[in-house]
């Protein structure tokens, strides 16, 4: 199957920087760079058009790119809590998907799209999960998505406690303690 070339208008991860020619095939083109207007055609009224304006679009990139870092710079350490039905090994009944992050965030302070979550796979337990929120195709930032039952299981998770089953089991180790501490008293 022929290549199609096109030229980078943003710079494209594993793919490319701004300005770049690549060569891809058709349907990544037609179906992801074209509609997102990370790419142009390169033919030579495209380049003509590019270079001239060229200056202008890598002073807008680099614009951008700096209100990206300063948001990043803001809010580095963000933490959403979402608050999900478990079962008792702490599986959740579904999964907490990138929209679900997103509307964390936003709740957070900071404004993002499903698009800027990057999930390597779906969250479908209970517990602290680090997710890669890209701000801009050069900036990305991460954030701990705490997955809990209610808002006091969360507080407890972020403090670091053992919740579920895992305090469950800890707890008769703790009582087990206790006892034995009350019984070597009581021998004194």
């Amino acid at each position: 199957m022929a290549q199609v070339e096109l030229i980078l208008l943003q710079r494209v991860e594993k793919l490319g920087q701004m300005g770049e020619l690549v060569k891809v095939k058709p349907g990544y083109a037609r179906n992801f760079l074209l509609p997102q207007k990370k790419a142009i055609r390169a033919n030579k009224d495209n380049l003509a058009k590019f270079e001239t304006q060229r200056v202008q679009l890598e002073a807008q990139n680099l614009k951008r790119r700096e209100e990206a870092e300063r948001l990043a710079e803001r809010m580095h350490g963000l933490s959403v809590v979402v608050i999900r039905q478990a079962g008792e090994a702490g599986s959740l009944y579904g999964s907490v998907s990138s929209r679900d992050i997103s509307d964390g965030c936003t709740a957070g302070g900071m404004t993002t799209t499903r698009g800027q979550v990057i999930l390597e796979h779906p969250i479908k337990t209970l517990g602290l999960t680090k997710v890669k929120v890209v701000l801009h195709p050069e900036v990305s930032m991460t954030v701990t998505v705490n997955v809990a039952r209610s808002v006091e299981e969360a507080e407890k998770q972020a403090r670091g406690e053992a919740v579920g089953q895992a305090a469950e089991e800890a707890e008769p180790d703790v009582l087990t303690s206790l006892l034995e501490e009350n019984a070597a008293e009581d021998q004194e």
